[in-house]
This record gives structure tokens, C-alpha cells and sequence, in this order.
């Protein structure tokens, strides 16, 4: 195995595949290593769908070797430490690697022992997260009988932060067609202040709240799960601020304790649990000092502010936008570009990441919802879409293109460096 390459990619999920696939597609001779210890590449926007038995888990995974670019190798290891001074990285297994210029897209790691509780509640089958297993989530609305249904996040970072409450309404449109809507209460409780931070979306989803009857719970962070007793432990995450604290009469036998804590009982608990950077890339000179250990990148151009060789894609950057695989579909240009407009002349281009993301927001079974936006929450709904359909409101085109279209390319141009 060669020890030096033109261009070492960190992960083979989204952002490392597609970049190294459009570097190939610009530089063909650039010669590549991608490092992932991973046997299979997942398509994880479909998980939402699987949790609602709306998708087949199986159709959601492929072997690695099938999605790595032709003319690239696949170091199949994991990296341990990144000498970023010297430009090597290190891996478990295969000793040490160097580069002319480093991508790094190593993903976000999830962190089951970030809440008490979480991991035994998951292990228990008490708690289920589409993040871990989301045919487990299936199996828990499928035999859920009525009582409290509590939806909610940590108060980190999470990739697709809409998928929370995605699961939220398909497992309430599950429950009305089985008879058990009546005898449940949805909650849906956020360590922030709204249902989604662009205002044209959030519109809409607050009508969805509404005539599903869910209770929305705002600055609750989610401090513990007694599995024993199957309660889940909040704090006020903005004193003060908190206008729904214990609503009377609502039958949901919530409690306080002391001045900003509240307990909600659950018969069932959907979690996206903590997540944060690789603990290698918070350890590494990468982080730079950033809050959390993210990538220290420059937003528009993704170059890393210390190290010029270095660029990073996807959910590890410290980028303040959404972590989605469709931010990684606009981040990729801009890193290929870059990546090989410096192995011709060591200069980057003018191409700039605005920091678009998307979520597709289901809203329901044969309902859906595309919300598209950039830095500071601005709306960016695609232009040509919109003189069709109105991205803001639910839509059955919109989970057409969820279910059928999205994956479709995903596999078929994604993967293969071509958008």
C-alpha cells in the first residue's frame, strides 16, 4: 500500500464518497485514499421512514466497496491521531499516511452515555432512537397502547435536526389509524424556543402541532431517563422564558421539582441522543480551539483557518447550519473545487458555500414539507421547485420525492459525484 497520496479523505459516508467522487471527475490521475473502518454506507435520511414502517431497512445500506470511487483506495481502518503540522494522519491498523492536501469528513459521533439513563433505557427497549435503530422505533409504535409519547432532543448539536419530530407525526398518524390516537398524548418537548428556526416553515408545522393536538414543550433540555420508573427528567434551559411549564388539566401527570426542573412519566420515549465531533478531530490541531471541537474551517470557502491543505465537508465542520446530507450536496462543489484548483496551482477558487441545508419534514404518511435555507435561517427554497409546488406547505409530491426520488439520488448522482 502506497503511504502517500495527492489527496487523504477522512470517512466514507456523504461528504467523503461524494468529494473524492467530483475530485475524480475533475482530476482524474489525483490519487486518492479514503479511510472508514465501516463494512456498509448507509443512506440515513431514510431511517425516519423505517422508524414508521414506511421504508425497508435493508434497501437503506450498501457494501462499502460499492459506493467508493473507481481509481480511489479504501484504507478500511480507523484514524487515531491527524499530524496536521506534517501532513499525515494515523490509522489503528495501517500505520501512517501522508498528503498533499487532507479532507476531512469524519461525521458526528453519537454519544449514548451522554444522558443518564439512555444507554440502559435503550438497551432496556424503553427508549428507542431512529439515530441507533430505527426498526426498534417501529416496534415500539407498533405495540405502544396509549399513555404519554414523549418526543425530544439534547441540547448538543444533532445531524438532521428536524428528524425528532419527523418520527413524531408519522407515529401520531400511525396511532390515529390504529384507534390509539385517542388514548395518547403527544409531547413533543425541545431545549428550544421554536418548532423550526425559519419562520415560513415553522408556520406551517405550528398548524401541524395544532391539529394533531400535540403538547408543544419549548427550552426543555433533557437532564435524565429513570428507566425504573420510566420518567424522563428536564431542566429549564432558559429561566425565565419557559410559558408552559406544567400545564393543569392536561392529563399528562407532569411534575416539577425544585424551581427548573420538570418530569414528564412516558410509556414511550423517542430520543435523538447527544452528539459531538469524532473524539479524534476534538483531540487533533483541526479543532483549533473551536467550541465543541468542530472543524475550524472558514464558512464560505470550508478551508481549514489554520491549515491550508485541509478542507472539511459535512457534520463535523463548524458550520452554523443545519448537519444534512443536502448541505453536503452544496459543500462538495466548493471542497472538489478547491481541492483540486491547489493541487494545480495552490490557490483556491471564488466558488462560496452559503450555507444551504435542507429538511425534508414529514409531517405525516403522504405528507411532507421541504424546508430549504441558508446562514441566519434565511429561507432558500429552490427557485425552479417553487413555481410548481409550495415548498411551505405539506405536500404529496414532497414525500414522493422523500420515499422515491431523494434516494434515488442519493445512489444514482450523490454517490457518484454528479450534482
Amino acid at each position: 500500500m502506497s503511504k502517500h497520496y495527492n489527496v487523504v479523505v477522512i470517512g466514507a459516508g456523504t461528504g467523503g464518497i461524494m468529494t473524492a467522487a467530483q475530485i475524480k471527475n475533475l482530476k482524474s490521475d489525483t490519487s486518492i485514499a479514503i479511510i472508514d473502518p465501516a463494512e456498509t454506507h448507509y443512506y440515513q435520511p431514510a431511517w425516519t421512514l423505517v422508524g414508521a414502517g414506511a421504508y425497508d431497512y435493508n434497501k437503506t445500506g450498501r457494501p462499502m466497496s460499492s459506493v467508493i470511487p473507481n481509481g480511489c483506495y479504501w484504507v478500511k481502518d480507523a484514524v487515531t491521531t491527524i499530524d496536521a503540522d506534517n501532513n499525515k494522519v494515523n490509522t489503528a491498523a495501517s500505520g501512517e499516511l501522508s498528503y498533499d492536501i487532507l479532507v476531512a469528513a469524519p461525521g458526528i459521533q453519537i454519544d449514548v452515555d451522554g444522558i443518564p439513563g439512555l444507554k440502559e433505557g435503550l438497551d432496556a427497549g424503553v427508549v428507542c432512537s431512529n439515530y441507533t435503530d430505527p426498526k426498534k422505533t417501529w416496534e415500539l409504535v407498533q405495540k405502544f397502547k396509549g399513555g404519554n409519547a414523549v418526543f425530544t432532543q439534547p441540547t448538543t448539536p444533532i445531524k438532521c435536526g428536524g428528524a425528532p419530530q419527523k418520527i413524531m407525526y408519522l407515529a401520531d398518524d400511525h396511532w390515529a389509524k390504529t384507534g390509539v390516537k385517542s388514548d395518547t398524548n403527544v409531547i413533543f418537548a425541545t431545549p428550544g424556543s421554536v418548532i423550526f428556526g425559519v419562520p415560513d416553515f415553522a408556520k406551517t408545522l405550528t398548524k401541524v402541532l395544532q391539529r394533531k393536538n400535540i403538547h408543544f414543550k419549548p427550552f426543555y433540555a433533557i437532564s435524565k431517563i429513570d428507566v425504573a420508573n420510566k420518567e424522563v427528567h428536564f431542566t429549564n434551559a432558559k429561566p425565565g422564558e419557559n410559558h408552559c411549564v406544567v400545564n393543569e388539566g392536561n392529563g399528562l401527570s407532569e411534575r416539577t421539582e425544585g424551581d427548573s426542573a420538570y418530569v414528564i412519566p412516558f410509556d414511550l420515549l423517542h430520543l435523538a441522543p447527544p452528539q459531538s465531533a469524532p473524539d479524534f478531530i476534538k483531540n487533533s490541531p483541526l479543532s483549533n480551539g473551536t467550541p465543541g471541537g468542530w472543524i475550524d474551517v472558514d464558512i464560505n470557502t470550508l478551508q481549514h483557518n489554520k491549515y491550508s491543505n485541509v478542507f472539511a465537508v459535512g457534520d463535523a465542520a463548524a458550520l452554523p447550519t443545519a448537519k444534512t446530507g443536502a448541505a453536503i450536496r452544496k459543500q462538495a462543489p466548493v471542497v472538489a473545487g478547491n481541492v483540486v484548483a491547489m493541487l494545480n496551482s495552490n490557490k483556491i477558487t471564488d466558488a462560496q458555500y452559503e450555507g444551504y441545508s435542507s429538511c425534508p419534514l414529514v409531517t405525516g404518511y403522504c405528507k411532507m414539507v421541504l424546508a430549504e435555507f441558508k446562514y441566519n435561517n434565511v429561507r432558500d427554497s429552490d427557485p425552479f421547485l417553487s413555481k410548481f409546488v409550495d415548498t411551505t406547505k405539506e405536500n404529496y409530491s414532497m414525500w414522493i420525492l422523500k420515499k422515491f426520488g431523494l434516494p434515488y439520488m442519493y445512489w444514482n448522482r450523490m454517490m457518484k459525484g454528479k450534482m
